[in-house]
């Protein structure tokens, strides 16, 4: 009966260690960049401009001025280009000083807004406009459409600018997309990878605690087995 016990559980601890073993070494290089590499570099701040400088906003229009039929909500004063703007209701932008709905962002002012904030010595090599980005695009979780902005660059730099608000969103580039790549495996999350709480990573969590569990009681067996021969 205990040979029996013994041979169940280290079956049951080899089985569990080639299931989980692979995710074992996933989770361990991406713990590994992750903790060797810069999180601001992550983020592109290296390639942004350190200082902002914007005109001032003065003579700006009541904003009862603006569309008569308009029920704002929400109102937020944002600077476009230099110039300053109302976006109201999180989806309307107008002129702050003419009061002139400026319905989408053009191409031309997608890309002198990129320029505003990534360092001048980088070029603009082609400019795309974003109308659709799927769970594992790097673009993501943020409103679209948006002007995705390509620099030429070693590291495939990407800026993104909201076509709605005029917003210079977001910077990807190849040790991002390493870094997200890598967080898939981490995070388990296969679908869209960030969210840390799906079944799956959940499963693998609870099959590494029984693998240990398994080990600790093949230990436990192996001395009592050892301390029964000598007697």
């Amino acid at each position: 009966m205990r040979k029996n016990n013994q041979y169940y559980a280290r079956r049951i601890h080899r089985f569990l260690g080639v299931f989980i073993g692979i995710q074992f070494i996933f989770w361990t290089i991406s713990g590994l960049y992750f903790s060797w590499t810069d999180i601001d570099e992550i983020h592109g701040d290296h390639f942004r401009n350190d200082h902002m400088m914007h005109e001032n906003a003065s003579e700006l229009i009541d904003i009862n001025q603006l569309d008569s039929t308009l029920k704002i909500s929400t109102l937020e004063l944002r600077f476009v280009n230099h110039d300053a703007y109302y976006w109201v209701n999180e989806s309307k932008l107008f002129d702050a000083k003419s009061g002139k709905l400026h319905s989408e962002i053009s191409e031309a002012e997608a890309r002198e807004i990129a320029q505003i904030y990534i360092k001048e010595n980088l070029q603009i090599r082609e400019v795309n406009y974003l109308t659709d980005a799927g769970a594992h695009h790097e673009y993501r979780g943020t409103s679209l459409p948006a002007w995705a902005i390509h620099f030429d660059t070693s590291e495939n730099l990407v800026a993104y600018v909201d076509a709605k608000s005029g917003q210079f969103t977001k910077v990807r580039h190849r040790a991002w997309r390493w870094f997200d790549f890598l967080w898939m495996f981490h995070t388990m999350d296969y679908a869209g990878r960030d969210n840390f709480n799906n079944l799956l990573l959940r499963i693998f969590s609870l099959a590494g605690l029984a693998a240990v569990g398994s080990g600790f009681t093949l230990f436990i067996m192996t001395l009592k087995k050892k301390r029964h021969s000598k007697k």
